[in-house]
């Protein structure tokens, strides 16, 4: 599907339209006019219109523009800006439109009613791509899926039509910071998985526990790798080293690029404490075992004299070098005394060296 948001340079409204609304070519969208170009799922044909006939793009950006339609088992392509003759060519990798509506709702939802391998395979199997390219005067988006970035960029310009004066640089940073903005429910609801999973680690450290702490290691994961790369977008974005963004738009890139730092540090922190995570559950089953294998030392060394005593006693012999207990009425209760004594003085044993 096409949309189109053009402003015309003397209006305070950006009308929004089909692709009747799209001018003859790129080139003839000249002096203060604006136009931006959504494409959200669009059909080859509408891919044609844009790239090959409105603005002709080099080989390699329409490759990578159409790859997760064409190679869906490749996945997304990573972040990355490179800059052309007659245009500029950003990738970025919005967060799935699920996940943030997972977090957005994990305090509504009953623990365990929402497992972790959705949010891991969500970001693995279904992570947007979002393509734009930049003109003096053209902005064209990207997506085979619809995005609350690109809505809420839509809401922008027709609530503030005449912000489309100051270019596509302008609007395109709108786009970015809506983007980076849907990590917040995410790194709050990763915040929160973290503190129940710790208060969970000493009091009930099993396999399924250490299993939902590697899944949310691989959300962890994920997310860091995908933010260090639109890390080092923006970073060249704020660099003034594009003609295409003007220098008075670069302190609006540097606001996104501050909030996208902030929202790494968080994941780098979460990914450590993820990974301490895991070596303290591993801590606490090894401890669990120990005291396991300690009480049942500990009863093993107490019932083995008796053990000994009873073996004794209960041998076949006629040699008369233990007390004739067989005729003697003390003898059961001599040999029970005996067995409760050394037991007794293994538990004092015990108790004296403080291993109890």
């Amino acid at each position: 599907m096409i949309t189109v948001y053009r402003w015309d340079g003397t209006t305070n409204t950006c009308p929004r339209g089909g692709a009747e609304q799209l001018p003859e070519s790129a080139s003839a969208v000249t002096g203060e006019d604006f136009v931006w170009i959504d494409l959200t799922n669009p059909t080859l044909e509408e891919e044609e219109l844009i790239f090959g006939r409105f603005l002709k793009v080099h080989t390699l950006t329409l490759e990578d523009i159409t790859r997760a339609r064409r190679e869906p088992e490749s996945g997304a392509h990573f972040p990355k800006v490179e800059e052309f003759p007659d245009y500029l060519f950003v990738i970025v990798n919005p967060l799935p439109p699920g996940l943030i509506k997972l977090a957005e709702s994990h305090g509504k939802l009953v623990e365990g009613a929402t497992p972790l391998p959705s949010a891991s395979r969500m970001l693995r199997r279904h992570r947007p791509q979002l393509s734009a390219v930049l003109t003096r005067n053209v902005l064209i988006t990207h997506s085979t899926t619809p995005l609350q970035c690109i809505e809420a960029a839509r809401q922008f310009l027709e609530r503030h039509g005449s912000s489309a004066r100051r270019g596509p640089d302008y609007v395109f940073h709108i786009l970015l910071d809506a983007m980076v903005d849907e990590y917040a429910p995410v790194v709050d609801w990763i915040a929160s998985r973290l503190d129940r999973l710790e208060s969970r680690v000493f009091t009930h450290p099993t396999a399924k526990l250490i299993a939902r702490i590697l899944r949310l290691k691989r959300v962890v994961t994920g997310m860091r790798k995908t933010l260090i790369l639109e890390r080092e977008v923006l970073s060249r974005l704020t660099r003034g080293e594009f003609d295409l963004v003007e220098e008075r738009e670069i302190v609006y890139y540097r606001n996104v690029y501050d909030h996208l730092v902030r929202y790494t540090e968080l994941i780098e922190a979460a990914r450590e404490m993820v990974s301490d995570l895991g070596e303290t559950h591993l801590a606490a089953v090894s401890n669990r075992l120990n005291q396991i294998m300690k009480v049942l030392t500990m009863i093993s060394t107490i019932v083995l004299p008796m053990t000994l005593i009873t073996g004794v006693y209960g041998m076949n012999f006629e040699e008369n070098i233990w007390p004739d207990f067989k005729t003697a009425t003390w003898g059961f209760a001599f040999a029970l005394a005996l067995m409760a004594f050394t037991g007794i003085g293994a538990l004092l044993l015990f108790r004296w060296r403080k291993w109890i």
